[in-house]
């Protein structure tokens, strides 16, 4: 499937950040804009096409960037059978890890898991670093830094992103490392920042009151739970989604005359996506959506991607700041989140505005270690 910068990049204000005034946002990867399960996920397949000859051969170590790339990577790896883990921002308890910045992000410092990465160094040939959008390079290049520098230059580099906006000189200095570039749009970033100038940035703010949970809050805390914040296989980590969808479907038993909505929780995308897939496979009226700890300004003009912006307490971490944008209408909800411990807050200002968006009935699943 060919795509078009038209097809999928819109332009938004980015909050308070000097580095960047502007982010992309991508309309079918299911993070900022709800999306169909299917088209998100087709996506994501395509940018694995991109990789099955270049790597033929190759033992592979898929690495995939959070928040907004943890889906993408997990496909990626599944389709080409690959080891995976992604990068993190969340305490993991007794790991070591091996960091690196994202100059341009509202939350600068990304990590991997130390112990894991070095077990697969010594398995693989190849680690692909996975990304939504690659705009300068310059984080995955401080990956590459952090990685030669502990176990020196044992391993090919490639880059795979739905989106590159890099210029002439970043795609030149990726061309001297021998770091391949794959994606599925190039993207020219000249006009991004005086575009998004243009908008008021004067939409909706909502900032729901925390309340109790609502009583039609239904738990359901399904079995087999993978971690990939921790080494996995990527195709043992679907069958593992699949199966726990399973588990869910189950017990939700889905109507195809009724509107869902499926919310992944800010690092935690790809089980909710693909229990959405599932749900659309069954003929149900499906969108997914994700919260984000990204804060973007959203705007009142039609043209504009984000128009209404709730800002929530975290599910992961009391005093955290997350939020979700335009959940539009659905008649039921589900939550798929992995947090250890479920914040009251978070779970009351989450259901709050999905209560507000038509949900009668909201189940929240707990997939966790």
């Amino acid at each position: 499937m060919l795509y078009k910068e038209s097809d999928l990049v819109r332009i938004a204000k980015r909050e308070n950040n000097a580095k960047r005034s502007y982010l992309v946002v991508n309309r079918k990867q299911g993070k900022h804009i709800a999306v169909s399960p299917g088209e998100a996920l087709a996506m994501f397949h395509a940018l694995a096409e991109l990789l099955k000859e270049p790597c033929r051969g190759e033992r592979l170590l898929v690495v995939g960037f959070a928040e907004t790339a943890t889906a993408i990577g997990a496909c990626v790896a599944a389709d080409l059978q690959a080891a995976y883990i992604q990068t993190t921002r969340e305490a993991i308890a007794g790991a070591e890890y091996l960091y690196f910045s994202e100059s341009h992000s509202h939350a600068v410092e990304q990590r991997l898991v130390r112990g894991d990465l070095a077990g697969a160094m010594e398995r693989v040939d190849r680690i692909v670093f996975v990304e939504d959008e690659v705009t300068t390079g310059n984080t995955i290049c401080a990956a590459i830094e952090s990685i030669e520098a502990v176990w020196g230059r044992k391993v090919r580099f490639s880059v795979a992103s739905l989106l590159n906006g890099m210029d002439v000189a970043a795609q030149e200095r990726y061309q001297a490392r021998g770091i391949a570039l794959h994606y599925l749009v190039k993207t020219d970033h000249g006009a991004y920042a005086a575009l998004a100038q243009k908008y008021t940035g004067q939409g909706i703010y909502e900032k729901p009151q925390v309340q109790g949970c609502p009583e039609a809050l239904r738990v359901l805390e399904p079995s087999g739970y993978l971690d990939t914040r921790r080494l996995q296989q990527g195709e043992q980590y679907r069958h593992a989604c699949e199966e726990m969808s399973r588990q869910v479907l189950s017990a939700l038993a889905p109507q195809s005359h009724k509107r869902y909505l499926v919310m992944g929780t800010e690092e935690f995308m790809y089980p909710g996506l693909i229990l959405a897939q599932q749900m659309e496979a069954m003929g149900c009226l499906v969108r997914f959506h994700a919260t984000t700890r990204s804060p973007i300004a959203v705007s009142p003009e039609p043209e504009y991607p984000l128009h209404v912006r709730y800002e929530l307490c975290s599910l992961y971490e009391t005093g955290r700041r997350t939020f979700v944008y335009d959940p539009g209408a659905c008649e039921e909800a589900v939550i798929v989140c992995d947090a250890p411990e479920i914040t009251k807050a978070g779970l009351s200002s989450l259901t709050c505005v999905l209560a507000q968006a038509g949900a009668e009935q909201i189940t929240l699943v707990r997939w966790h270690g």
